[in-house]
Protein backbone atom coordinates (compact mmCIF):
# COMPACT_ATOMS: atom_id res chain seq x y z
CA UNK A 1 0.00 0.00 0.00
CA UNK A 2 1.14 3.59 -0.74
CA UNK A 3 2.31 5.46 2.66
CA UNK A 4 0.23 8.62 1.53
CA UNK A 5 -3.34 5.93 1.73
CA UNK A 6 -2.85 4.00 4.66
CA UNK A 7 -1.86 7.24 6.73
CA UNK A 8 -4.75 8.74 5.06
CA UNK A 9 -6.88 5.55 6.00
CA UNK A 10 -5.34 5.52 9.78
CA UNK A 11 -6.14 8.88 10.50
CA UNK A 12 -9.75 8.76 8.77
CA UNK A 13 -10.42 5.91 11.27
CA UNK A 14 -8.62 7.35 14.17
CA UNK A 15 -10.89 10.67 13.43
CA UNK A 16 -14.28 8.34 13.10
CA UNK A 17 -13.23 6.33 16.38
CA UNK A 18 -12.82 3.22 14.79
CA UNK A 19 -8.55 3.01 14.79
CA UNK A 20 -8.53 -0.34 16.95
CA UNK A 21 -10.91 -1.93 14.20
CA UNK A 22 -8.96 -0.90 11.13
CA UNK A 23 -5.41 -1.84 12.81
CA UNK A 24 -6.74 -5.51 12.74
CA UNK A 25 -6.87 -5.44 9.21
CA UNK A 26 -3.59 -4.16 8.86
CA UNK A 27 -1.93 -6.30 11.65
CA UNK A 28 -3.86 -9.73 9.89
CA UNK A 29 -1.22 -9.89 7.18
CA UNK A 30 2.19 -11.92 7.82
CA UNK A 31 3.57 -8.77 6.15
CA UNK A 32 2.89 -5.29 5.36
CA UNK A 33 4.27 -3.39 2.28
CA UNK A 34 4.48 -0.15 2.54
CA UNK A 35 5.61 1.84 -0.88
CA UNK A 36 7.11 5.59 -1.32
CA UNK A 37 7.48 6.52 2.68
CA UNK A 38 8.25 10.45 2.68
CA UNK A 39 6.93 11.19 -0.59
CA UNK A 40 4.18 13.46 1.00
CA UNK A 41 4.79 14.81 4.47
CA UNK A 42 2.32 14.08 7.18
CA UNK A 43 0.38 15.84 10.36
CA UNK A 44 1.12 14.90 13.79
CA UNK A 45 -2.24 12.83 13.48
CA UNK A 46 -0.85 10.70 10.66
CA UNK A 47 2.57 10.46 12.43
CA UNK A 48 0.53 9.09 15.56
CA UNK A 49 -1.52 6.43 13.74
CA UNK A 50 1.49 5.35 11.91
CA UNK A 51 3.55 5.30 15.38
CA UNK A 52 0.35 3.06 16.51
CA UNK A 53 0.68 0.64 13.74
CA UNK A 54 4.29 -0.12 13.82
CA UNK A 55 4.51 -0.37 17.53
CA UNK A 56 1.15 -3.04 17.27
CA UNK A 57 2.46 -5.32 14.48
CA UNK A 58 6.39 -5.29 16.56
CA UNK A 59 8.08 -8.08 17.09
CA UNK A 60 4.48 -9.42 15.84
CA UNK A 61 4.66 -9.04 11.78
CA UNK A 62 6.95 -8.20 8.84
CA UNK A 63 7.00 -4.75 7.41
CA UNK A 64 8.38 -3.90 4.24
CA UNK A 65 9.12 0.08 3.61
CA UNK A 66 10.06 1.67 0.80
CA UNK A 67 11.24 5.23 1.09
CA UNK A 68 13.64 7.83 -1.08
CA UNK A 69 14.71 9.58 2.45
CA UNK A 70 17.48 9.04 5.07
CA UNK A 71 16.51 8.44 8.30
CA UNK A 72 17.24 11.79 9.16
CA UNK A 73 14.75 13.01 7.40
CA UNK A 74 12.08 10.59 9.11
CA UNK A 75 11.53 14.10 11.92
CA UNK A 76 10.78 16.31 9.46
CA UNK A 77 8.41 14.29 7.23
CA UNK A 78 6.26 12.96 9.93
CA UNK A 79 6.48 16.74 11.55
CA UNK A 80 8.33 15.15 15.09
CA UNK A 81 11.28 13.25 15.75
CA UNK A 82 10.50 12.17 18.92
CA UNK A 83 8.18 10.06 16.59
CA UNK A 84 9.91 9.71 14.25
CA UNK A 85 12.74 7.98 16.77
CA UNK A 86 10.15 5.90 17.96
CA UNK A 87 9.11 4.27 15.02
CA UNK A 88 12.82 3.95 13.67
CA UNK A 89 13.42 2.37 16.65
CA UNK A 90 10.92 -0.65 16.26
CA UNK A 91 11.36 -0.72 12.58
CA UNK A 92 15.09 -1.06 12.76
CA UNK A 93 15.42 -3.76 15.30
CA UNK A 94 15.80 -6.82 13.64
CA UNK A 95 15.88 -5.54 10.37
CA UNK A 96 17.84 -5.50 7.51
CA UNK A 97 18.25 -1.75 5.72
CA UNK A 98 18.72 -2.21 1.97
CA UNK A 99 20.30 0.60 0.48
CA UNK A 100 20.17 1.32 -3.18
CA UNK A 101 22.17 3.39 -4.89
CA UNK A 102 21.90 5.18 -8.66
CA UNK A 103 19.03 5.40 -11.16
CA UNK A 104 15.96 4.06 -10.39
CA UNK A 105 14.94 1.42 -13.63
CA UNK A 106 12.52 4.07 -14.82
CA UNK A 107 15.36 6.49 -15.67
CA UNK A 108 18.09 3.67 -16.40
CA UNK A 109 15.17 2.09 -19.36
CA UNK A 110 14.76 6.33 -20.38
CA UNK A 111 18.19 6.52 -20.80
CA UNK A 112 19.21 2.98 -22.65
CA UNK A 113 16.60 4.70 -24.84
CA UNK A 114 18.35 7.66 -25.63
CA UNK A 115 15.74 9.92 -23.70
CA UNK A 116 17.39 11.72 -20.90
CA UNK A 117 15.46 14.80 -20.63
CA UNK A 118 17.15 15.78 -16.97
CA UNK A 119 20.22 14.13 -14.82
CA UNK A 120 18.86 13.40 -11.54
CA UNK A 121 21.48 14.58 -8.56
CA UNK A 122 22.74 11.47 -6.22
CA UNK A 123 20.94 10.62 -3.48
CA UNK A 124 22.31 11.15 0.07
CA UNK A 125 23.45 7.70 1.40
CA UNK A 126 21.65 6.19 4.43
CA UNK A 127 23.66 5.88 7.04
CA UNK A 128 24.50 2.20 8.10
CA UNK A 129 22.17 0.59 10.70
CA UNK A 130 23.69 -0.21 14.03
CA UNK A 131 22.65 -4.00 14.25
CA UNK A 132 22.46 -4.46 18.51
Amino acid sequence: MRAHRLLEDLTRAQLEHRLDRRLRIYLASKVLIIDEFGVWPADRLAATTLFTLIAARYERGSIILTSNKGFAEWGEILGDSVIATAILDRLLHHSHVLNIRGDSYRLREKKRAGFAPFILPPQEALPPANPR
